[in-house]
């Protein structure tokens, strides 16, 4: 299958973002630096939510989960994207540009079903307190962990069940900086409305179905929170309100993109460079700004690791100057 198509289109061009040789350098430097925001940001709380024994319980072993997820996001698309701005000739290989499209939605897939996992996490805590160490035990948010990579799975095989087949016999032109499945399949050799209807199908559903449930049991919460004491009500909402702005900076985007992918619009790109880039770096910012629990362990790693290091290093320069 491999060598059949590329016969005939062994690479994909991808136009990027632009086209002006400043504003790529600008780029360059721009997303270098998200990026290494987000793989340190997420990283931190990946350690400090392993190391820190306050923070061994389940909203935070799927916080760390989600963090690792968007690790995994930001990096099947941005270092390329980043290279690329260096580069007058960016182009991908077909096999490149299906493995773009498979960690895709593998990890568009499994965030969708971990945030309903996290949903349901804080439905737990808020609505049944008394059952939620029995509900919310260490097996059953392994075995959330585990459906949420099994649905991303499932999701993104059943995509390249349909579009690694494809026939590309001549346009390889993509307008984008990586392989987006509604753009690559405008580029198939066939009429390609059924192969659209099922990627609505697909992403659709699983977009909309998890963001109704998403929407459905925050509705619930907020009811019970509103019933309960005015220092229960700020504290959960406070935690309710970072779930749901996360949810709405990633569901939006996919929404968009995913459920109407019979128009291509010129803010896909913008939309594309969201929930690649600037979601997996909003979710430390949000989840540690908002969450005094988080900002207090990771206090307490950088007080730990590093201050011994910065007085021990301060110390011999006060020595060595001495001498």
């Amino acid at each position: 299958m491999d060598k059949a198509n590329s016969s005939v289109v062994p690479e994909f061009v991808l136009l990027g973002l632009c086209s002006s040789q400043k504003l790529q350098l600008f780029y360059f430097f721009f997303f270098s630096m998200l990026y290494m925001v987000i793989v340190l940001g997420n990283l931190l709380i990946i350690l400090t939510v392993t190391f820190d024994t306050s923070l061994h319980s389940p909203m935070y072993f799927l916080l760390g989960n989600l963090s690792f997820i968007d690790i995994c996001q930001a990096s099947f698309a941005t270092p390329k994207m980043i290279a690329d701005f260096l580069s007058e000739h960016k182009t991908i290989s077909f096999s490149g540009c299906i493995a773009q499209i498979f960690f895709i939605h593998l990890f568009t897939g499994g965030e969708m079903v971990l945030l309903v996992s996290m949903a349901y996490d804080r439905y737990v805590a808020i609505c049944k307190p008394l059952y939620y160490v029995i509900i919310m035990s260490r097996r059953t948010c392994t075995a959330l962990v585990t459906i949420s990579w099994a649905v991303g799975l499932v999701h993104t095989l059943s995509q390249l069940s349909f579009t690694a087949n494809l026939p590309f016999c001549g346009p390889n032109v993509v307008d984008s900086f990586f392989c987006d499945l509604p753009r690559v399949t405008k580029l198939a050799c066939l009429d390609s409305n059924i192969i659209e209807i099922l990627i609505v199908v697909n992403s659709g559903v699983l977009s909309l179905s998890t963001f109704s449930l998403l929407v459905s049991s925050y509705i619930i919460i907020l009811v019970t929170v509103l019933l309960k004491s005015s220092a229960a009500t700020a504290k959960a909402f406070s935690t309710l309100a970072s779930h749901i702005a996360v949810v709405i900076l990633f569901f939006g985007p996919c929404i968009f993109i995913y459920v109407w992918p019979f128009t291509i619009y010129p803010v896909d790109k913008l939309l594309g460079i969201f929930y690649t880039v600037f979601t997996p770096i909003l979710n430390p910012i949000i989840y540690t700004l908002r969450n005094r629990d988080m900002k207090a362990a990771i206090r307490k790693i950088v007080n730990y690791y590093l201050r011994p290091r910065i007085i021990s290093e301060m110390s011999l320069v006060v020595r060595t100057s001495l001498h």
